[in-house]
């Protein structure tokens, strides 16, 4: 079975499994394993590459994170250097028991000391950390690289996309129906329409809007959708916030979801409804979208890019931070999203 290199590269398993080999493989060389003629020496050799395998773990797992995360290489110096004398101090210790007097391992009297031990441990460090820091910078390059590509495919897809010829057209009747009968709202809507636009070419060039941002661009569309079929359709938002101007998002990910509710949910003459419920609690975001499914519905042209684009989307930029549910029932179609939103820095 071939196995692809971008694969390997890409496999966080993999990339373990090759880690694990490169360090062992240098431990082996190091201690002369094709001298052991011993079964019980060659276990009791595992047995001391795991507990430097484990040292490397606990390194990378507890330690890494101070130098990564919180920038504060010094802390991590010292503390590497006390755990490197700690786990070469029960080495040594390990090397005085009874139970591995007889294992061919450690048995000349240089490799008794504590100098010994405490090189095997950092040589065993260096070996195991190097690559999994290579193959860390690797992921973080070329998830930065795909989110860049994905950025400049949102772009051109919203170049393409933003001035709806049919959603400007029923826009436009509403607004002039709207006119001839109730002139004191022509302004209000006007500037609804406005902000969408704006919003639309504005947001193209940015990674990352403020939640509250996204949030009024879906409240002017519903507000339109409202007035275009809210004589017929039954239209709820609700939207409540735990903290206000805390977080941001990706422009223009979830009206796709709403759009398509207005969409497919109002393309009949018959009574019909569409609900939309955003809450946000402790960085998690729930959307729960809601439309009925007319019995009787026209033909509505759609492509379904919209929902495939935000899907990819998602993956790309929340990775396992996000939950989406669709159910598509005889009456009904839900979209459920969860998705643990950032925050801005203070």
């Amino acid at each position: 079975m071939n196995i692809k290199t971008d694969n390997i590269l890409d496999n966080k398993w993999w990339q373990e499994v090759a880690v694990v080999i490169f360090s062992f493989t240098i431990y082996t060389l190091k201690n002369d394993w094709m001298l052991f003629s011993s079964f019980i020496s060659i276990l009791m050799g595992i047995f001391f590459y795991c507990v430097l395998y484990m040292h490397a773990q606990f390194n990378r797992f507890f330690l890494l994170p101070i130098l990564f995360k919180t920038r504060k290489p010094v802390s991590y110096i010292i503390l590497t250097l006390f755990g490197v004398f700690v786990f070469s101090v029960l080495l040594y210790e390990l090397t005085t028991l009874d139970m591995f007097s007889n294992c061919r391992l450690y048995q000349n009297s240089h490799q008794r000391s504590y100098v010994y031990q405490l090189a095997s441990v950092l040589g065993t460090l260096v070996c195991i950390l190097s690559p999994i820091i290579v193959f860390k910078f690797y992921r973080i390059h070329r998830k930065q690289t795909n989110e860049t590509l994905l950025f400049n495919e949102m772009q051109l897809n919203s170049l393409k996309g933003q001035l709806n010829p049919h959603f400007l057209f029923n826009t436009f009747n509403t607004l002039y129906g709207i006119s001839l009968e109730f002139p004191d709202r022509t302004p209000d809507l006007i500037m609804k329409v406005s902000q969408l636009m704006r919003y639309q070419l504005e947001s193209n060039n940015k990674k990352c809007v403020t939640l509250e941002e996204e949030l009024e661009f879906i409240n002017s569309y519903v507000q339109l959708e409202k007035e275009r079929v809210g004589y017929r359709c039954e239209i709820t938002y609700d939207c409540k916030i735990d903290n206000e101007n805390a977080y941001k998002v990706s422009p223009m990910l979830l009206i796709a979801f709403i759009e398509n509710a207005f969409k497919h949910g109002t393309c009949a003459i018959e009574k019909c409804f569409v609900r939309i419920i955003v809450t946000v609690e402790n960085g998690l975001l729930h959307l729960h979208v809601v439309n009925s499914i007319p019995e009787k519905k026209t033909d509505v042209v759609s492509t379904k890019i919209g929902l495939k684009n935000t899907i990819e989307r998602l993956n790309l930029l929340y990775g396992k931070d996000y939950k989406l549910d669709i159910q598509n029932n005889k009456n009904t179609y839900i979209v459920d999203l969860k998705l643990q939103l950032k925050k801005f820095r203070e």
